[in-house]
């Protein structure tokens, strides 16, 4: 059987100040990047996501984006 990889999973996330401070509970030690990805502006639902770099309390590297059409929030290869 087949599965797709790195497939996004809905995650709760908790704002902080200008960054989010948990991830599903676990605090967020530090911010490494931000980025912003617009794209399928042509199509009739584009993609707009703020992605989120972060180191979480467990040492983990946590990549979190943000659905900027849906107010969504994702969890990205975890």
């Amino acid at each position: 059987m087949a599965r797709t990889l790195n497939t996004p999973r809905p995650v709760r996330v908790h704002w902080g100040e200008g960054l989010p401070a948990q991830v599903d509970g676990e605090p967020v030690e530090a911010m490494r990047e931000s980025w912003l990805v617009e794209d399928r502006w042509w199509e009739q639902k584009p993609l707009r996501r703020r992605y989120w770099e972060l180191l979480g309390a467990r040492g983990r590297n946590l990549i979190v984006f943000h659905d900027l059409c849906t107010g969504d929030w994702f969890l990205q290869g975890h």
